[in-house]
């Protein structure tokens, strides 16, 4: 039988109030999937809580990273993890329940035919975000635009960060390469991946804004990813990709 055994890593910084529910809730959503919290070093505790946990479950792991070292370095230690184990599916996932843990089923289904999956706010056009402020969706919507313009990647979602890879994908590229930090680092990926070869399909999820905590958008988040396209296409033209 194929290893179907799947990995959900969850990058946290001051997620207290959401460590042990959305934990409980991926584990509830699929038998194969287990739980890696790559924390960096939350001062509210966040670590303490899920290293709690790990002791009584061994579907649940923790990372703990020195300080807030970003997005991007959280995914690669993570990927690294999962790489040197047996898991065949690396999944992203926010720890805030913005991505609901029940579509995880769905991302293995639709692995079985891509190389990598990317939960979409607007495939197809169509925008299924809950409870955002007008302004925060639009500049989310059109940077994806800007990113498919830029960079040529017929992907509706290019920033979405629920995601699932086979570990190929993670295999085939170099991630100490990898150079973005912030929500550039979705876009770095799947573009990385597509020259590669590898193939990619879309599943339309439902995003709903925290409802505890604080977002961790800033405007330097932004300005890495508006810099970031550029970077991947001039790389590609000349064949440092």
């Amino acid at each position: 039988m194929a290893n179907d055994r799947a990995l959900v890593i969850i990058p946290t910084y001051n997620e207290r109030e959401n460590a042990r529910n959305v934990v409980y809730s991926v584990l509830g959503s699929d038998a194969r999937a287990d739980v890696l919290i790559v924390d960096d070093n939350s001062p509210d505790g966040t670590g303490d809580i899920v290293a709690a946990i790990e002791k009584e479950n061994p579907r649940v792991h923790l990372l703990r990273r020195a300080g807030k070292l970003g997005l991007g370095t959280a995914y690669r230690d993570g990927f690294r993890w999962a790489l040197e184990r047996d898991y065949e599916y690396v999944m992203e996932m926010d720890a805030d329940f913005s991505h609901d843990p029940a579509h995880i089923p769905k991302f293995l289904d639709a692995a079985q035919k891509a190389d990598f999956v990317i939960g979409s706010r607007y495939l197809d056009g169509n925008v299924t975000v809950v409870d955002w402020p007008i302004r925060r969706l639009l500049l989310s919507y059109f940077a994806s635009v800007y990113a498919r313009m830029v960079t040529g990647l017929h992907i509706w979602d290019m920033t979405a960060g629920f995601k699932c890879f086979h570990r190929k994908v993670l295999a085939a590229i170099d991630l100490n390469d990898v150079r973005s930090n912030g929500y550039a680092f979705q876009i770095e990926m799947n573009f990385r991946a597509h020259r590669k070869g590898f193939s990619w399909t879309e599943i339309p999820i439902v995003f709903t804004d925290r409802t505890h905590g604080t977002s961790k958008m800033h405007g330097g988040i932004v300005r890495e990813a508006v810099l970031m396209v550029w970077r991947l296409r001039f790389w590609a033209l000349t064949g440092r990709l």
